[in-house]
């Protein structure tokens, strides 16, 4: 039997992930509009996550991340975001591969994906040259948003279909 080179599945992964991509590039330039948030969720384990050894420590398989009020510094690259994010009053830097993601919601519009975040899918979607046909986001200033709210890791089963 030929083999099937044609692998949509893949394609449309890529596809979704992009969106996320473009998200995160618009909150990068312009800031979340009205009430408008984040929750990504990752894997801790893959290759290219940056995290602090106590956080990784506390999620050793899987966290997820609210941007909302209290982020700092959101920084997008073609095939990683990192950000600042305040855990009990200590500000800590992560970065995550966009292949490390297996779960981005934003609740104020009920919109939701998941994706296959699998050993062999995730390297093949690190390359850069996935992310270069995407248009760039470029603007002015970064907007601040450092609010007085507090932020929380919670977890994305609520928005999950079961």
């Amino acid at each position: 039997m030929a083999e099937n080179w044609l692998r949509y599945d893949q394609m449309v992964e890529l596809a979704l992930r992009g969106v996320v991509t473009r998200a995160l590039q618009e909150a990068q330039v312009r800031g979340l509009p009205g009430d408008h948030h984040f929750f990504v969720t990752f894997r801790t384990t893959r290759p290219g996550v940056g995290l602090a050894d106590w956080l990784r420590q506390q999620y050793p398989q899987e966290m997820t991340i609210v941007l909302q009020h209290q982020f700092w510094d959101l920084s997008v690259e073609a095939d990683r975001f990192s950000v600042t994010l305040s855990f009990g009053g200590r500000h800590e830097r992560l970065t995550v591969p966009f292949a490390a993601i297996s779960a981005f919601a934003d609740p104020s519009v009920k919109f939701g994906l998941q994706f296959e975040a699998g050993e062999d899918d995730g390297a093949k979607q690190a390359g850069e040259s996935r992310r270069a046909e995407l248009p760039a986001v470029t603007g002015g200033e970064k907007p601040s948003h450092e609010q007085a709210k507090g932020g929380e890791v919670v977890a994305l089963d609520a928005f999950r279909k079961k």
